[in-house]
């Protein structure tokens, strides 16, 4: 139970963490590198911003072979870390971004409110005034679309496409 436990906090401390890196990092001056490639248009099946996830990827491996062999807690931690990349992958790059081989476009609740939060932190061009860094929780759709209004940079055809 306590190692269920630990892979449920740490999905959550990794929302937490996705988001401020997200926010601070990836749409600051230090990320904004690899992640510009993520809001332009592109036809390929990889972009630089998916290095992102290759540095998750390894922490979360350094934590597997550090769990194994000095501290077992940390291999649940680095079980948590994967669950959320597997989370993010379905979510974010799947449902999000139909980087599957199938469109699903959601209609309702949940998994629609963050198909829409998601489409309106795209809605400006370039990496300032975006709203919505997380990647499981999505704030009211209302809200986003009142923020971006508000700054004045919400694209005319961003709000009829949400």
């Amino acid at each position: 139970m306590t190692q269920f436990l630990i892979v449920v906090a740490t999905v959550l401390v990794m929302e937490l963490t996705a988001y401020s890196v997200h926010r601070w990092i990836m749409h600051g001056p230090l990320g904004w590198g690899w992640h510009k490639s993520h809001h332009e248009e592109h036809d390929h099946a990889l972009e630089k911003n998916d290095l992102y996830g290759v540095v998750f990827a390894v922490l979360a491996t350094i934590l597997f072979t550090v769990g194994a062999v000095w501290w077992p807690v940390l291999w649940w931690v680095a079980l948590g870390m994967t669950v959320y990349g597997l989370i993010y992958f379905i979510l974010h790059d799947g449902l999000v971004h139909q980087r599957w081989p199938f469109r699903y476009i959601p209609r309702r609740g949940y998994f629609r409110r963050l198909y829409q939060a998601h489409r309106l932190h795209h809605a400006v061009e370039g990496r300032d005034h975006c709203v919505s860094f997380g990647f499981i929780y999505a704030p009211p759709v209302d809200k986003l679309k009142k923020d971006l209004k508000r700054s004045g940079v919400l694209r005319p055809d961003a709000e009829r496409s949400s």
